[in-house]
């Protein structure tokens, strides 16, 4: 630990000490919440040493989480922060990051506003009919009557084939790019690792260069065609600028609705009720698939962010230059928000308008719309399809993801049999 942090420690009564290392260890993933619940009661606003080794305060309640989310002494431009980034993600990872997620007013402000007037609702929704075919087409494949990890079956390649479809990237250049985008999304921080981590990288921004080369000679119409030739007063994207911006729609574009998926299909069967009442129209879907985004969202917590000044919350000093991460997940289970927060209910009222799972202020989800027809269509069909599907192992058996602060909340497999005899 920084001395910062030791004396931080050194503060912390012993039931905050116990809440901050649960939250450090690998044996929560399979249920974190109990532990957020611990934190948002004990240590709000903890100072840990997660395992990449870079000391991070997490801010865990609803109040606390709107409120840094939106807070523009909380910076989202890393290279501010640059000597703590390099300890994470290595230098390799700069090319990939020139992009909206990772910047501040005024760049953040530009790059928002040339994504966001080629990333439109308007494209998003004429999107519905290819999202129902490819969803259709992949339920064709899966086997009707013998267990079937719906992970790489459905979940993963329908939010890739999708964004792909958005992006304009060809059919047949997809499955490496999504191994690439996979190898960069592990979180390992020994040495193989970081050499993977930095091929990956490399091949992907290597990739996206001659992508990009592609559609500026023979546009498409595709999204990423588009980006090419958008621009503002200010001028349009550099070609680094076109790079990271593509690589971060292709990444948050499937990985998060993927799991996202997974979430929703294990709740729901677990909840053969909450099924049915999310099933009776396409408008209870939509607020059913809102509740299900709170309850178990697959964006665990924020990216990082950084005090470009001192920041006090909550009573805890964070210290100028200090990275802070905002747990999502825990703030979407507050109970001073959401009453009865650890039950799923596709009924509950205003759900939408409250919860965090996109973020909240100047970073909101641009891919929030994508990712709620996603799960629209996913869900609705999955279910129309196979009303009688049921989980292949008992519930308490299914696997999470749990490398401790992983980028995704997520099952690392979701075994089903979608029309048991």
């Amino acid at each position: 630990m920084t001395q910062a942090f030791a004396s931080e420690s050194e503060e912390m009564s012993s039931e905050e000490a116990a809440a901050a290392a649960s939250a450090c260890s690998r044996e929560f993933r399979a249920n974190p919440h109990p532990v957020y619940a611990a934190l948002r009661s004990q240590a709000p606003v903890c100072p840990l040493s997660p395992p990449h080794g870079v000391d991070t305060y997490l801010i865990t309640r609803y109040d606390d989480a709107r409120a840094a989310l939106a807070d523009p002494r909380l910076s989202k431009d890393m290279y501010g922060a640059i000597d703590a980034y390099h300890r994470i993600f290595g230098d390799s990872s700069i090319a990939l990051d020139d992009n909206m997620l990772f910047s501040d007013p005024p760049k953040h402000t530009r790059l928002r506003r040339i994504v966001g007037s080629t990333f439109t609702p308007k494209r998003v929704e004429s999107l519905r009919q290819q999202v129902q075919k490819i969803t259709d087409g992949l339920l064709d494949r899966c086997p009707a009557s013998e267990p079937v990890n719906l992970l790489p079956e459905f979940c993963f390649p329908l939010p890739l084939h999708v964004i792909c479809e958005l992006l304009g990237v060809p059919e047949n250049e997809r499955k490496q790019a999504q191994e690439w985008s996979a190898t960069v999304a592990q979180t390992g921080f020994g040495p193989e690792a970081r050499k993977a981590l930095e091929l990956a990288e490399g091949n992907l921004r290597d990739y996206l260069v001659d992508l990009i080369a592609r559609k500026r000679s023979e546009p498409d119409g595709a999204l990423l065609s588009a980006l090419v030739t958008a621009q503002d007063q200010d001028g349009a994207l550099t070609d680094g600028e076109l790079v990271s911006t593509a690589w971060v729609l292709l990444f948050a574009g499937h990985k998060s609705t993927a799991y996202q998926i997974g979430n929703a299909v294990y709740h729901l069967l677990c909840r053969p009720e909450q099924k049915r009442l999310a099933m009776r129209d396409p408008k209870a879907m939509a607020a059913a698939v809102e509740e299900i985004f709170r309850f178990e969202t697959s964006v665990e917590n924020s990216t990082f962010r950084y005090a470009k000044e001192d920041v006090e919350i909550r009573d805890t000093l964070i210290p100028k230059g200090a990275l802070v991460q905002i747990s999502l997940t825990s703030a979407n289970r507050d109970p001073e928000m959401f009453p009865d927060p650890d039950d799923m209910d596709v009924e509950r009222p205003n759900v939408q308008a409250t919860h965090l799972a996109f973020g909240l202020g100047p970073h909101y989800c641009i891919g929030a719309p994508l990712a709620r027809l996603e799960m629209q269509v996913a869900l609705t069909t999955l279910f129309q399809r196979h009303p009688r599907m049921a989980l292949a192992v008992e519930p308490e058996e299914a696997r999470w993801l749990t490398v401790p602060f992983p980028a995704f909340r997520g099952l690392a497999e979701l075994p089903v049999v979608l029309d048991p005899s």
